[in-house]
């Protein structure tokens, strides 16, 4: 149900950006046959598409699922948060935040498997503020360039302007909240 609402959601930000199929492709570096399998559910899209597709219209990840999901109150139990889950990787995306659009942060719970290693090609807003806290098992970040090397609670703040990349090297998943600031 999740992919079918996210193919409707993102065919209709391609139609309000006025944009045709080919136009996304080309900003975006996603080929068409596959954005229109997207659009019609036919396939769900990996992290990295979904990445490139919020960069390309300029929203991020959390508030993409949050317009897919249906409006809720201020309190959101985590039982009823809707979790995303990558096809290629198995990352898993969970946002907390009650789907609010009045609220500068969100927040977001994810979770990589052992061995996972997702890439995003740019950010969805240039100079967004992130904060990643992890929460258990092991995770290496790293954005424009630089390593992090994450343990048990440590928590990296960053304006995002390039490239990330995001891997679990160890051998449980790497479960951390993802905290983000409008630019």
């Amino acid at each position: 149900m999740l992919d079918k609402q996210l193919a409707r959601h993102l065919e209709s930000i391609r139609h309000q950006h006025e944009l045709s199929l080919a136009e996304v492709a080309e900003a975006s570096g996603v080929s068409r046959a596959t954005l229109s399998r997207i659009e019609r559910a036919e396939t769900s899209p990996t992290a990295s598409v979904l990445g490139r597709l919020c960069s390309t219209y300029g929203i991020t990840m959390s508030r993409l699922m949050m317009k897919v999901e249906s409006a809720s109150p201020r309190h959101l139990l985590f039982a009823d948060a809707k979790t995303w889950e990558d096809p290629e990787t198995g990352y898993k995306r969970t946002v907390i935040s009650p789907p609010t659009h009045d609220y500068a942060i969100e927040i977001a719970h994810g979770e990589l498997p052992p061995g996972a290693d997702v890439r995003y090609q740019k950010p969805p807003q240039q100079g967004l503020e992130q904060h990643l806290v992890l929460i258990s098992g092991a995770l290496n970040v790293s954005f424009d360039g630089a390593d992090y090397s994450m343990s048990r609670l440590d928590c990296v703040a960053l304006k995002l302007r390039g490239r990330s990349r995001f891997r679990n090297l160890g051998e449980v998943p790497a479960s951390y909240l993802i905290i983000n600031g409008q630019a």
